[in-house]
């Protein structure tokens, strides 16, 4: 543990002494010490174009890749110059203060690989401009946004063996802003760490492509106003397990909130927006300071007006439910998922699943772009080479 006034994360200190190729084309893979037992480890030093996965048995869970990206400064500094570094464990201060206070926020976003053999990231500047508003209400400094999609790029290029096959899912990333040095009173900390790191993902649900049966538990509320609920901070997300593993044993996939003062309007799932579906008409919560502005939500909000829909924000009362079409959810990880049924006090409302379905139009548009099936008109994707 490291000892002293510096309490600085050892990840640091071996990044200065680490030496990297100014080029990456010869990335090759190590058995990583962040990986436990129960985890895959990935091959030891390989020239394969792929990494040794099966790639038909992916999930959503934690597959360690060979390379993270580091990067830090104090509270009245800016982010100098980053580095890619081996996967691996981090010690940090036990009065960091991303432990004491939760002093952190994340993002989330994919790599695909393209049937002609290009890498496409899916609108990172977005990430990096809501990592920017989420640091600014937790008060941290944050990488600017050309930083932010660099590290990214270098990442997943660093990484590339880890991208699926088309077809078989994709490279998620995951940016962190964390405030790393010493603190003990409530106060912003005095060193933060900007980290990226990877995982070769596919479904985020175990129902995988099948409808979701969510359940509104109105015990529990995600966020409130005046709160945090409209930034992507990592205090959002422990309060919700309990929801969620509630729900869950019941035999429901995830939870829909309401919102917090009159328990009687739609917010969000867990870890994704919603949207319903009346005759020609898509209608999604407004963001309003408790809703987290999704990337995937605006995107296909876009497509949707692209695609001819009437297309509204507004306060949609949990009793519209019953008249609603269709429902999805939709976000980075779970990408655009059909919702069969809602159970609210003891009333399940179901909706259509099959045929021709308005959610299954967009997400393919989305997926498309996101994959470079369909050329991209929007300046959306950006491509690693």
């Amino acid at each position: 543990m490291v000892q002293g006034s510096s309490y600085i994360c050892s990840l640091v200190q071996s990044l200065r002494s680490a030496s990297f190729p100014s080029k990456l084309a010869n990335y090759r893979g190590y058995t990583s010490r962040a990986a436990s037992n129960s985890l895959h480890h990935p091959s030891t030093y390989s020239d394969d174009e792929y990494a040794d996965v099966d790639w038909d048995k992916l999930g959503f869970g934690l597959t360690p890749t060979d390379y993270m990206y580091v990067m830090r400064c104090s509270k009245d500094d800016n982010f100098k110059e980053g580095r890619l570094s081996r996967f691996a464990n981090i010690e940090i201060s036990p009065s960091a203060g991303v432990l004491n206070y939760g002093q952190g926020i994340y993002e989330g976003t994919k790599a695909n690989r393209t049937e002609d053999g290009r890498i496409l990231l899916f609108r990172p500047d977005q990430n990096a401009t809501r990592m920017m508003h989420g640091a600014e209400r937790l008060c941290m400094p944050s990488p600017s946004i050309q930083q932010f999609v660099d590290a990214v790029k270098e990442t997943v290029f660093a990484n590339k063996r880890w991208i699926p096959p088309p077809g078989k899912g994709s490279l998620y990333v995951r940016p962190l802003l964390v405030g790393t040095g010493p603190i003990l009173g409530l106060a912003p900390a005095p060193e933060y760490t900007f980290l990226v790191y990877a995982s070769p993902v596919r479904n985020y649900f175990k129902e995988g492509t099948a409808p979701l049966n969510l359940y509104i538990d109105e015990e529990f509320v995600r966020a409130s106003p005046g709160g945090a609920g409209g930034v992507k901070t990592i205090t959002n997300y422990a309060p919700v397990l309990k929801a969620i593993s509630r729900a869950k044993d019941r035999g429901f996939s995830d939870v829909l909130y309401l919102d917090a003062v009159n328990r009687k309007y739609l917010e969000e799932v867990s870890s994704c927006n919603i949207f319903i579906v009346k005759g020609n008409r898509i209608s999604t919560p407004a963001i309003s300071g408790t809703i987290l502005q999704g990337i995937t939500r605006k995107s296909i909000l876009e497509i949707a007006r692209d695609h001819g829909y009437q297309v509204e924000e507004r306060a949609i009362p949990v009793d519209n439910l019953g008249d609603a079409d269709e429902v999805f959810c939709t976000g980075t990880a779970v990408g655009v998922a059909p919702v069969g049924s809602i159970t609210h006090r003891n009333r399940r409302i179901e909706f259509k699943t099959e045929g021709s379905l308005i959610c299954k139009e967009l997400y393919s548009t989305l997926v498309g772009l996101q994959t470079g099936r369909i050329e991209d008109k929007k300046g959306w994707t950006v491509e690693i080479h």
